[in-house]
């Protein structure tokens, strides 16, 4: 059966979840070759190994940590060099898609954004993407040279599956292009302790309706009753009422989570674009009339301030 490489997205040896749902995927198309790169690198193997990974390439050089995307590029040619695989994967995140988009041109390759899905097919991997705003699906399948498909979040249950998982050292060979650009210093991001928004199961968002910055503590409580990631509208953060991070729309993060709750929000086409391929759609607002309505699985007309924190009670009634 012909390899498929999946590119690992961890930190210090942690493997993230949409790592784990590309191997999900490429088992459809293949045997996944993880390449997993940087520090930790080799502490990914037995998680990624228990996902369905039957080789682990590991690197780890300075380079990754100090300079900008094109040193994990020069690893990637050199995985794919050694590998020849079918297929190349990557989470849609904006460092994997510039990696791919970088790796794709280097190899002469036809390039897919935005998957949401991917099955075998007789000329090469199938691919469903959700376009136009979530208007359409369509179904596409590169032409030209090996396929370099990124996969949004949350588009496939992880599955375990285990395999071999055999660690092997990749050599790199830097280009002189991968010292470009340095990184001069970095800043931790302060945590919330609540899940990653675009990799969230669950997301609740607040948005006009909620009145305010000193309001978004209701959105928060039952996000935090539900263990979810809190977003915002548009509207919210143009407002200052939530950091633009936390946006969700087609200027924002998209974001297809298996449960997705609206309060507060209109349903405009900039918030729709960003939310309508969450699994379960829920929407709490006062305006029976709001467009969020023709959208939603499970609509409450009502007031955010009465409807939210009744149920962020009952919420936690059920959990004990």
């Amino acid at each position: 059966m012909a390899e498929v490489l999946v590119y690992v997205d961890h930190v210090d040896g942690a493997v993230r979840k949409p790592t784990l749902e590309l191997l999900t995927l490429a088992r459809r198309v293949g045997e996944p070759v993880a390449v997993a790169l940087g520090a930790g690198a080799e502490n990914t193997a037995s998680v990624l190994a228990e996902h369905g990974a039957v080789r682990v390439l590991t690197a780890d050089a300075s380079e990754f940590a100090d300079y900008l995307v094109v040193p994990k590029v020069d690893a990637l040619q050199a995985a794919y060099e050694a590998v020849s695989p079918a297929a190349v994967l990557f989470p849609s995140s904006a460092e994997g898609k510039e990696i791919a988009a970088r790796l794709a041109v280097r190899i002469g390759s036809g390039i897919i954004t935005d998957a949401v899905d991917l099955e075998a097919g007789e000329g090469g991997p199938v691919v469903t993407q959700s376009v136009f705003a979530a208007a359409f699906t369509t179904k596409s399948r590169v032409s030209k040279g090996t396929p370099v498909i990124t996969v949004k979040p949350n588009s496939a249950a992880v599955e375990a599956a285990s395999a071999a998982g055999a660690v092997e050292g990749l050599s790199v060979s830097f280009s002189e292009q991968a010292r470009g650009t340095k990184v001069v210093s970095r800043t931790p991001r302060e945590s919330t302790g609540r899940p990653e928004l675009t990799e969230a199961a669950i997301v609740v968002s607040g948005g006009r309706g909620v009145g305010g910055a000193e309001n978004f503590p209701v959105v928060e409580a039952l996000a935090d009753s539900l263990g979810a990631a809190v977003g915002a509208s548009r509207a919210a953060v143009d407002a200052g009422w939530y950091p633009h991070t936390h946006q969700v729309g087609q200027t924002g993060k998209t974001v297809s989570p298996q449960l997705y709750i609206a309060a507060g929000i209109s349903g405009a086409i900039q918030h729709r674009a960003g939310m309508q391929t969450s699994k379960t759609i829920v929407a709490v607002n006062k305006d029976a009339e709001a467009p969020i309505f023709d959208l939603v699985d499970y609509g409450v007309v009502g007031d955010l301030f009465e409807v939210v924190p009744q149920l962020t009670e009952e919420v936690k009634t059920r959990k004990g």
